[in-house]
């Protein structure tokens, strides 16, 4: 079996991948078991500068890892830029702190000391998506790397180029042999990965129906799991909201990563006294983004990742439209040429029933909903199978504190465009996954919490 990397800007095959057999897949995880006896025993501060000489290989070679996610995956090359100096953030991050986070913690009990440890599990299985497909493996990898674990990394079968990037890239710094490795097979495969005996923990950010899956495997081999998933991010503007600094916001929360993002605005969500205002505004913005050859710096916008992708939007905007939303700008392909382009797209009058309110659109379209007031914008916020990140807009403090609260998430952002900080946790509720990332939460999920107490 192979995989097929395709450049999303002109349908053409860019390369092919010969999957690893069973065999080479087995040998892998053995490697890598090995490979953990001895990195799980350096030191804190070998494992943190092995992360810095990975830092500055990511941006030595900035460049040209920014245009290989750009061919395999049709972001504007500015953002991809932007997403491998991200990564070495990660690494510098946890360099600085992944050791005093994890230092031995005194508990004060009946005991003459008691204390705990944060061990590492051993190889953790990484399967990870194609839209972010730099950062969501460093996101992973970092943290679990400087807590002692060893990485596998499954990645989405259509930025395999991405994924060889990755582990030449560990290479390159210097990293031992084995602590990170690339797993180059299909979905199909993922189960047997996780039911391997050596593997001892699985992550995946992906779909809600990958997710399930995922889930299962992991819940009847007894292995811990992390899950980011899909979110339908609220984008709540009230009445006194500042407009020109929350227009500039939705258009760069919709339309980043080409609109391919699980974070990025989904649902407009606008107060009637401010509707139309923001409307106008946001619709004139969204016109004026230029989409094309995502290599072109002067363009704003890229072709989705996979003709799927493009066939699967345009049957939520069409499927919208026919029950009674509204096309202000977009609404279609764009252009009968070669790639997959959608055009920036705003729909307005969209209520229950319709993909645009209760799906996730995975591309260039926003939703526009209006709201009675205050409770109303939160009912809507609400009314979501998902929870992954959500905005509020108001000049008010303590409005939006008390929004914040009560919205269904795991992150909201007040006045701000949602976005991942290795400082910060992140990760969603409800069918957007559980267990967090990053911070100092992040970096104690893949580790034994283990007590000790001497009497």
């Amino acid at each position: 079996m192979s995989l097929q990397s395709i450049d999303p800007a002109s349908g053409q095959l860019l390369a092919t991948y010969e999957e690893h057999s069973a065999a080479e897949v087995a040998r892998i995880i053995e490697a890598a078991h090995a490979a953990f006896v001895n990195w799980h025993e350096t030191a804190f501060a070998g494992r943190a500068e092995a992360l810095k000489r990975l830092a500055a290989e990511l941006r030595l070679r900035c460049g040209e890892l920014a245009r290989v996610i750009t061919l395999e995956m049709g972001k504007p090359v500015a953002q991809s830029r932007a997403e491998i100096e991200k990564c070495a953030l990660v690494c510098d991050f946890y360099a600085a702190n992944g050791g005093s986070i994890l230092r031995p913690e005194p508990v004060a009990s009946d005991a003459v000391e008691s204390f705990i440890r944060f061990d590492p599990l051993g190889p953790v299985l990484a399967v990870m998506p194609w839209n972010f497909p730099f950062w969501q493996v460093f996101r992973f990898a970092a943290p679990a790397l400087m807590a002692g674990n060893v990485c596998l990394l499954k990645h989405a079968s259509n930025v395999q180029g991405c994924a060889a990037a990755i582990e030449e890239i560990f290479r390159q710094a210097g990293f031992p042999e084995h602590v990170f490795a690339n797993l180059r097979v299909g979905s199909a495969q993922v189960a047997a990965l996780i039911a391997h005996p050596l593997v001892r923990a699985v992550t995946l950010t992906g779909s809600e129906q990958a997710g399930r899956k995922v889930a299962a495997a992991a819940g009847t081999n007894l292995k811990k799991t992390v899950l980011e998933l899909g979110g339908s991010d609220p984008f709540i503007v009230l009445a006194d909201a500042p407009l020109q600094k929350c227009v500039a916001a939705a258009v760069s929360s919709r339309m980043i990563n080409n609109g391919q993002s699980c974070i990025a605005a989904k649902r407009f969500i606008v107060e009637a006294g401010i509707l139309p205002g923001f409307q106008k505004e946001f619709v004139a913005a969204v016109a004026a983004l230029k989409t094309g050859d995502p290599l072109d710096e002067g363009n704003d916008l890229g072709p989705l990742a996979r003709a799927d992708l493009l066939e699967e939007l345009e049957r939520q905007v069409d499927e919208s439209l026919r029950r009674g939303a509204r096309a202000l700008t977009g609404g279609k392909r764009l252009g009968a040429g070669p790639g997959y382009y959608f055009q920036p797209t705003v729909l307005a009058d969209v209520a229950p029933g319709m993909p645009a309110y209760h799906e996730e659109l995975f591309g260039p379209v926003a939703a526009l909903i209006t709201a009675r007031d205050e409770d109303d914008a939160l009912r809507i916020a609400n009314d979501t199978t998902f929870g992954l990140g959500a905005a509020v807009w108001t000049q008010n403090k303590a409005r939006g504190e008390k929004l914040a609260a009560a919205i269904e998430a795991g992150t909201v952002y007040i006045n701000g465009m949602v976005k991942s900080d290795p400082r910060l946790p992140f990760g969603g509720v409800k069918m957007s996954g559980f267990g967090r990332e990053l911070s100092h939460y992040g970096i104690k999920e893949f580790v034994n919490i283990k007590t000790v107490v001497i009497s």
